[in-house]
Parts: structure tokens; C-alpha cells; sequence
């Protein structure tokens, strides 16, 4: 487990109740591991503290924000949430053994030999704790944040191939976490700042000196990143999205803004931004007079992409920079398709770079990156069209995933995709219409419907239409997969968007197998046998 001691942990038996008084040799064994073991006065300052009840100085086996997970001697803090208070698990995580409380209300009759505390923000209290816990894991690495609507997946990868040699690199993101000495699921983009630091920890103890994060808006907005030391912090992209949380593109950037302005607790080394992007612009016009370096194909980027042609089988495009005050230039030839993925690559070399690599040292890496999973994912199991699974969930997404096929191209652009339930109901009609100007037969379907109605889902979808006879409407995703591939002929791309790695699919209540790369490629062998 991230985060928590094993349930077989002596600390953990020595807290546990017992049924009959322990032996002498017992219980100078416990007392010897009640002395050694962590306080919880050890990582919270007396000033962080509104009010307390009960002891700080008792042995603290952990720290936990889930009741169900409390083993004895754990402080369970309870985290306020957009759907449930874990204020209302605290008699739970009491029953279970916690030995003490941290929340943001001091309890009318909190139980008897509990500690309480009492503090304003639960969530940042959660980080400087758990920063402190794991003794700063942070200080002992390099530690990147990538931020942005788009491409944060493949920047944070990229950026970790690139410094991925004698020395492992971690990695915190969308697909897994690369804790140096294994890798696990991820479950969030970016998880809650116990987990953060729980992992760092595994990192730094693996051996790594560098990790990359995927910082969601989410994220920063829920103090998740707070306190984290990050020697770089990355500015892809920013575009409409997360607004039935943020309420406006603006208040959104502002959320962005913070990784590097310092309203996660400390500032970025050095701020990495795309100058290509409007939002990125206006982000490094804010930080004029801190550390700064600027990508694009933007004149005054100080790393840009000249030149660039793109083909089916990638990009090539010349790099140009300046190093030690003369101008330099080399002609870099990519695997990855798109003009997207030429700003991806930009950002990952201006980062290594803005760390002390020099980017004549990593340019030779490039041709060996397979890519990311279920990012313009190629699937090729012999059918004479195009078939590739990718991420994109929203307009901006969408319109350069399908401006990347066009032009490779010969027949028609089919797509096949989806709007998430229970998410920014404002950017359905403006994927309809991103697919309608870009594709030729467009097939929506369901993507996540969550617990929202699946035909709530599609009447805003269909506000925005703009050709009804183009598009076609399938509540079952994988008949809509099934029938894109029926229409597909030879020379035609089909672009099946929404999920990319993605491995269930979320309907109401339920979590079910769902991998739409799985799917298409079972679709694709049943059809051959059929044929």
C-alpha cells in the first residue's frame, strides 16, 4: 500500500487491543516501540493548530483520509469533498483504532482517549503532515510538474524517457505510477497529497533523482501539490474544459497559474511555457522576472520548431535555440504524428534543458519512443484502413487529433466518440461541432455516462449539430465500434476518441471492463473470420 505501514507491522500488533495483560518480556518489547515510534506532535507545528484535545505525543502508525483503511495508531484526517464530508467517517476511523483526528470542526462530544485537532484547512494541514512524515522526499530529487488542458501524458513521459538513463525517473500520472522500483495503476492524475509524497518516498528510496507529475487543475485547486518543491513546472496548453468546476476559462488559468506563481507554497525553479498558446503568453508575460523558458514555433520562443513538415509517419522539423550566446540549430526528425506532437517535444527538450541537460544530448533518444498508450494509439491487426485510440475528450482535443489524420489520409475520416457524465455540460455541443467540421461520418456514442442519463447526455450533445445527416447516435459503445468498422473501406482513418488507455467504463454505479483498443481488435478478428 502508498502511504500506510503493512497491517503485519509490529508497530501495528503492539496497538491493537488485547483480550489479556501482556507478559514483562511483552511489555518491554511494546514500551521499547512506543519510544521509538513517530508522534504526531513530531509534524504539526503548535501554530498550525486552532485547538487540540487529548495528547499529541501518543505512537503514530500512519495517516490515512480513508476510515476504511484505518489500522491502529493512524491520525485519520477528515478531508471536506465535493460529495461527502469525512468528518462523517470519524466514528468509523475511531472504531478502527485511529489514535487521532485532524479536522476542520472540533466535534460537539469527540470519544474519549482519541487526540483531536482543530485546524482551518484539513487539506493543507494533510500536506505540510505528510511532507514532514516522509521526511521531504521532495528535496531529494528533481521534481517536474507538467500542467494543461492537453498533452501532459505525453510531455511528462517524454521528459522521463529523455532523462531516463544510468538513473531511474519517476513518474505520478494519468496512465501509472513509476514509484523506481515498480510500477502501479494509477487511479487519479494526480492523487491526494498523501499518496503524493507516500510515493515520492518509494522513489527516492529506489534510487531516483528525478520525478514527473501530472498536475491537474483539480490538483492544485484541492492543495494536492502543496508544498511539493518543483524544480520545473511545465505550461502546455489551455483550453475549454473543467468548467462545471471552475465555472470559467479564466478562473480555470488562474488554478493553472498558481503552480507558478507560487500559490502551492513555493515557486518552480524555473517555469517552462508554450508561447504558441494565448494562455501561455499571458502566463509568462505574469511571470517576467522569475526564471523563465519559452517553447513554440513562436519567433521569440527561445526553443522553436522551424521548418516543420508532417507526414503520416511522424515530424520533422529544425530545433533552435541558443546556448552559451550562440545561436544553434539541428534538424530533428520525430515518430510522433502531428503538429501537437511537435509542441510535446518542445516542451520535454525545453525542460531537460532548463534542468542543465544539453538538448544535443537527448535529440538521439527520440526515435526510440514508442509512444504513449492510448495516445493516436495505431491499431493494425490487417485491415486495409486506419484505426487509431486516442485520449481526446474535448473540442481543442479533438479538432487536432482529427486535423492530424486528414491530411494522411486518402479516403474518409470516420470518428467514433463520447461525452463523460457528470462533467462540463458546456463543452458537449462544441465537441459535436469540432467533429462535424473535421470528420466525415461521425458516430457518438457513450463514453463515461457515469450516473448521469445517457439521453441528458445527447441532448446536449445534439444542440450542437450542425449536419444530422453526417452523424448517428449509439447508446452501446461497442456497437457504435462495431458499426464504424461495418462503414470503414480501404484508405479511410477511423478515430475512435475519448477513452484512450482507459481499461472500464463508468455507468451509474458500476465499473465494467471496457478498453477500446481490446474491443476493436476482438471486432476486427470476428469480422476477418466472418469474412
Amino acid at each position: 500500500m502508498i502511504g500506510y505501514l503493512t497491517r503485519n507491522h509490529a508497530l501495528i500488533h503492539a496497538l491493537q487491543p488485547r483480550s489479556a495483560r501482556p507478559t514483562r518480556r511483552e511489555a518491554i518489547a511494546i514500551n521499547r516501540l512506543f519510544k521509538m515510534a513517530p508522534k504526531l506532535s513530531d509534524f504539526i507545528e503548535p501554530g498550525e493548530i486552532i485547538a487540540h484535545k487529548g495528547s499529541l505525543d501518543g505512537p503514530l502508525s500512519g495517516l490515512t483520509i480513508d476510515s476504511r483503511r484505518v489500522v491502529p495508531g493512524n491520525v485519520f484526517f477528515a478531508l471536506p469533498g465535493l460529495r461527502s464530508d469525512g468528518a462523517r467517517y470519524i466514528d468509523e476511523a475511531v472504531s478502527r483504532g485511529a489514535s487521532a483526528v485532524v479536522t476542520q470542526a472540533m466535534p460537539a462530544h469527540p470519544p474519549a482517549r482519541v487526540a483531536f485537532v482543530q485546524v482551518a484547512d484539513p487539506r493543507a494541514a494533510l500536506a505540510l503532515v505528510s511532507r514532514r512524515y516522509y521526511h521531504f522526499p521532495d528535496r531529494d530529487m528533481a521534481v517536474i510538474g507538467v500542467t494543461g488542458t492537453n498533452g501532459k501524458t505525453t510531455v511528462t513521459h517524454l521528459i522521463k524517457h529523455f532523462l531516463n538513463g544510468e538513473r531511474r525517473v519517476g513518474l505520478i500520472g494519468t496512465i501509472n505510477y513509476d514509484l523506481g522500483a515498480r510500477t502501479v495503476p494509477s487511479y487519479r492524475t494526480t492523487p491526494e497529497s498523501l499518496d503524493i509524497f507516500g510515493m515520492m518516498a518509494q522513489m527516492r528510496d529506489a534510487g531516483c533523482r528525478h520525478a514527473v507529475m501530472e498536475v491537474s487543475s483539480h490538483g492544485i485547486d484541492q492543495q494536492r501539490v502543496s508544498g511539493v518543491d518543483f524544480a520545473a513546472a511545465v505550461f502546455t496548453n489551455l483550453t475549454r474544459d473543467h468548467l462545471d468546476y471552475h465555472g470559467t476559462l479564466e478562473a480555470y488559468f488562474d488554478v493553472k497559474a498558481r503552480l507558478f506563481t507560487g500559490g502551492t507554497g513555493t515557486r518552480p525553479k524555473v517555469s517552462v511555457v508554450n508561447l504558441d498558446d494565448p494562455h501561455g503568453e499571458a502566463l509568462a508575460a505574469r511571470l517576467a522576472g522569475s526564471p523563465l523558458v519559452t517553447f513554440g514555433e513562436n519567433p521569440a520562443a527561445m526553443f522553436r520548431a522551424q521548418d516543420v513538415v508532417l507526414s503520416a509517419r511522424g515530424s520533422t522539423f529544425t530545433l533552435a535555440w541558443v546556448a552559451a550566446g550562440s545561436p544553434r540549430a539541428v534538424r530533428v526528425e520525430s515518430p510522433l504524428v502531428g503538429r501537437y506532437n511537435v509542441s510535446n517535444l518542445l516542451a520535454a527538450i525545453a525542460t531537460v534543458a532548463s534542468l542543465g541537460t544539453a538538448p544535443e544530448s537527448v535529440l538521439h533518444r527520440i526515435p526510440g519512443f514508442k509512444g504513449v498508450p492510448g495516445r493516436m494509439e495505431a491499431i493494425a491487426e490487417g485491415q486495409p484502413f486506419g484505426v487509431f485510440v486516442d485520449y481526446a475528450h474535448t473540442d481543442d482535443a479533438l479538432r487536432n487529433a482529427l486535423g492530424m489524420l486528414r491530411p494522411i489520409t486518402a479516403g474518409r475520416l470516420i470518428v467514433v466518440f463520447g461525452c463523460g457524465g457528470n462533467r462540463d455540460r458546456s463543452k458537449r455541443p462544441l465537441m459535436v461541432r469540432a467533429v462535424q467540421a473535421a470528420a466525415d461520418i461521425a458516430i457518438a456514442t457513450a463514453d463515461n455516462p457515469r450516473s448521469e442519463p445517457l439521453s441528458r447526455i445527447f441532448a446536449d450533445m445534439k444542440e450542437g449539430v450542425t449536419a444530422p445527416g453526417a452523424i448517428t447516435w449509439v447508446e452501446d459503445r461497442r456497437r457504435a465500434i462495431s458499426l464504424a468498422l461495418d462503414e470503414a473501406r480501404p484508405g479511410d482513418s477511423l478515430l475512435i476518441a475519448g477513452k484512450g488507455h482507459e481499461s472500464y467504463q463508468e455507468l451509474a454505479d458500476t465499473i465494467i471492463p471496457f478498453d477500446d483498443r481490446r474491443v476493436v481488435r476482438e471486432l476486427i478478428g470476428i469480422k476477418n473470420l466472418k469474412g
